[in-house]
């Protein structure tokens, strides 16, 4: 990047490159250094063998992409992460106030044009456009032709220009990002008029405003999101930009329970070390996880909303800051996990999914989120424990043994009721091995609520804590 003026920069031998074709090279350079999925595209997960090779398919064939999915499936991250196959930093003809990027060598504005005609290659300015500048996104809703294309500019018409002039003209988001990459969010959001303006772009690569004759060979990667329930509506997405839209890169959510949690753990992005370290056992992990996939099956919830990877992410943290609420109170290091510490997961929860208001039930969000948690509980538990011996430990409760357990209460309170409890509760150790009292706690949460939630005990909840009886 030592070019400072254009006879250096033709000197040091740069050429010129179309934004597809740098992304191209780039991507190329990545896969014969052997970079994975991982190194392609950091952060993702559970794309490896569906998503990214469409991704780098498209990058290869030059497509501009359309990103189908529902929301949290990371449509926006892969879109920002297409960044890094550009160019640490491109040159620019340096004009004083000048909203477009010019490339030295093929200018498209009149002024630019005329900067290189008329001075001398040593005196022409050159400056240098950085990688992480070259990216600029928009959400839908509320968007007008001038934000994104252009318009004619008043107070530049007062001043005496000319309507049909260059001089007169306001770019918009589209033109400032030549040789660059533009993403559009919620695509079927967007008006008529601008998806006309997005498809003249699309199929000739210039812009045009107002009808007026004026032509701005526009190179850029057009980028677009979009919700399938909505983009798949008659007319909320015009055909002509449907069939301009090189490939569509369906995402999805994670396939398998272990990939969930492996992005949860990641983006919640919580350190469980410090003073008052937390523990979370792998059945806490699962549940959180598998209250998401009970979500995205309930039939008390919108499915063409989706049940966004927040959802998870956000549970899993109020989880952790329970048990370190709880260690921090009482004194407990480190502080384990339980059921219990999810009875403040409404607040994270409300608002991250949709209730299915087409259905017959009459059900509020919070008994929804309530009957998601137990089909939760109820499928972990069943892979951790088998049904022998389930009977024997329920019939500890038909004998009048009531067990009260809450996110507040010690973890020594639970040695102390299991005293009078037969020695078939080892049993319930079993399925998280460990000797220390709140490891211990958080084995028998999970395992009565397994049993609630297979209905072979009842609970009553009041003021914080839950009570397990017959």
């Amino acid at each position: 990047m030592a070019s400072a003026n254009l006879r250096d920069l033709r000197d040091s031998g740069w050429r010129s490159r179309s934004v597809k074709h740098e992304l191209r090279d780039n991507l190329i350079a990545a896969l014969e250094r052997g970079d994975g999925p991982a190194e392609l595209f950091p952060g993702i997960v559970g794309y490896d063998d569906t998503v990214i090779p469409e991704i780098v398919t498209a990058v290869l064939a030059g497509h501009d992409m359309l990103f189908l999915g529902e929301k949290g499936q990371a449509k926006s991250r892969l879109m920002r992460l297409l960044t890094r196959f550009l160019d640490d930093a491109i040159p620019y003809l340096d004009i004083p106030g000048s909203p477009v990027h010019e490339d030295p060598l093929a200018p498209i504005t009149r002024a630019g044009r005329l900067l290189v005609e008329s001075e001398r290659p040593g005196e022409v300015p050159i400056a240098w456009w950085a990688r992480e500048q070259r990216y600029a996104e928009r959400l839908a809703p509320g968007t007008k032709f001038a934000d994104i294309i252009g318009e004619i500019d008043p107070a530049r018409l007062m001043a005496g220009g000319s309507m049909g002039a260059e001089e007169s003209l306001h770019f918009g988001l589209i033109p400032r990002m030549h040789r660059a990459i533009f993403a559009m969010n919620e695509l079927p959001d967007l008006d008529d008029l601008v998806q006309v303006g997005l498809f003249n772009i699309l199929e000739e690569r210039d812009v045009q405003i107002r009808g007026h004759p004026i032509r701005f060979d526009i190179d850029a990667l057009i980028l677009f999101s979009a919700n399938p329930a909505t983009y798949n509506r008659s007319g909320k997405v015009i055909p002509q930009l449907k069939d301009r839209i090189g490939s569509t890169i369906q995402t999805h959510y994670p396939r398998q329970r272990d990939v969930g949690i492996e992005i949860t753990r990641r983006e919640a992005d919580l350190p469980l070390d410090g003073p008052y370290p937390v523990i979370v056992p792998r059945f806490m992990s699962e549940i959180v996880e598998q209250m998401s996939i009970a979500a995205r099956a309930s039939k008390y919830v919108d499915q063409q909303s989706g049940v966004s990877a927040r959802f998870s992410i956000a549970n899993y943290r109020t989880m952790v800051a329970s048990a370190r609420r709880r260690g921090i109170l009482l004194r407990e290091r480190p502080s384990v996990a339980r059921i219990s510490d999810l009875s403040h997961f409404h607040a994270s929860a409300v608002g991250k999914l949709e209730l299915d208001m087409m259905g017959s039930h009459q059900m509020s969000e919070r008994q929804v989120l309530d009957a998601i948690l137990a089909e939760a509980i109820k499928e972990v538990f069943g892979e951790y424990v088998d049904r022998h011996g389930l009977a024997e430990i329920a019939e500890v409760f038909a004998k009048g043994v009531k067990i009260e357990v809450g996110d507040m209460l010690p973890s020594g309170h639970y040695a102390e009721r299991l005293k009078r409890v037969p020695a078939i509760w080892d049993k319930a150790f079993e399925v998280n091995a460990a000797a220390d009292p709140a490891s211990r706690a958080a084995c028998v949460e999970f395992v009565l609520a397994g049993l609630w939630a297979t209905d072979r005990v009842s609970r009553s909840q009041r003021h914080g804590r839950v009570e397990y009886q017959a």
